[in-house]
């Protein structure tokens, strides 16, 4: 059961063989285990949206540096702890009964945060994400399940050398960084770089089709209950991807006008 999410590697589904469990995980249980983790999220991305929309006033503009004064903290606690407990989860999949729950608090923190920055310099820019990052969830759920879309080998292999790629990009972007140095163009807001976060939109995308692969195959062949948290723990970490990728994108669309 190959994926190219790291979240769902072979590695993790040997140390799933070790533990066993009273019961088998199921899809559905995955599915409101998912629907958990999306609440936890919502819930500490809203606290922290308040947060900065609170400084908005009639008639007044909000500068970045003091939207950035009220939200700051959040995100980078949100990103750092988010990025922890996604490590842990990875090599302790057995603890994700409570990894998963904090993972998805971190996140909301830091997504809230960061969702607030964009909305405040581009009014509904947030909504529009949102909307198409669970227009993209539902669009390829009903293809997978309708066998539109298939997970083959070749499906398989070639989502993980994509994904790969784009890891391999910003691992490369972040350490030319410390040099005061960028890969030109992809971040920019031309041609160039609308056209790179098309192409990673599609790639995070695709990702969900092969974490619904998993959740169904690992309830196939009988994988223990907490994996129902490790199955919706990885499709979170898609989601999140996606939506930050959407974001991205609309941002350098919204930056051309």
């Amino acid at each position: 059961m190959k994926t190219s999410n790291p979240i769902f590697s072979e590695g993790a589904l040997q140390k799933a063989a070790v533990f066993t469990d009273s019961q088998p995980m199921t899809v559905m249980g995955a599915v409101n285990k998912t629907y958990i983790l999306l609440a936890l999220l919502i819930g500490a991305a809203f606290f922290v949206w308040q947060k900065a929309m609170a400084l908005v006033l009639p008639g007044q503009t909000i500068q970045y540096s003091s939207a950035m004064a009220a939200v700051g903290m959040y995100i980078m606690v949100g990103a750092i702890g988010g990025f922890i407990l996604g490590l842990i989860t990875v090599f302790k999949a057995n603890w994700v009964k409570v990894t998963a729950p904090l993972y998805a608090v971190f996140e909301g923190l830091f997504i809230g945060g960061l969702s607030a920055i964009f909305e405040l310099q581009y009014p509904g820019i947030v909504l529009n994400a949102v909307a198409l990052t669970f227009a993209t969830l539902l669009c390829l759920l009903t293809a997978y399940r309708t066998g539109m879309v298939k997970v083959t080998d070749k499906f398989r292999a070639g989502i993980f050398a994509a994904t790969g790629a784009v890891c391999l990009i910003y691992l490369a972007t972040w350490i030319l960084s410390f040099f005061h140095v960028q890969i030109p163009g992809i971040y920019g807001h031309g041609a160039v770089g609308i056209g790179f976060s098309l192409i990673v939109v599609v790639i995070a995308a695709l990702n969900l089709v092969l974490d619904f692969d998993f959740i169904e195959r690992g309830a196939e062949q009988g994988l223990p209950k907490y994996m129902e948290w490790y199955g919706a723990f990885g499709l979170m970490v898609t989601l999140v991807w996606l939506y930050l990728e959407i974001l991205n994108l609309l941002y350098k669309l919204r930056s051309r006008d």
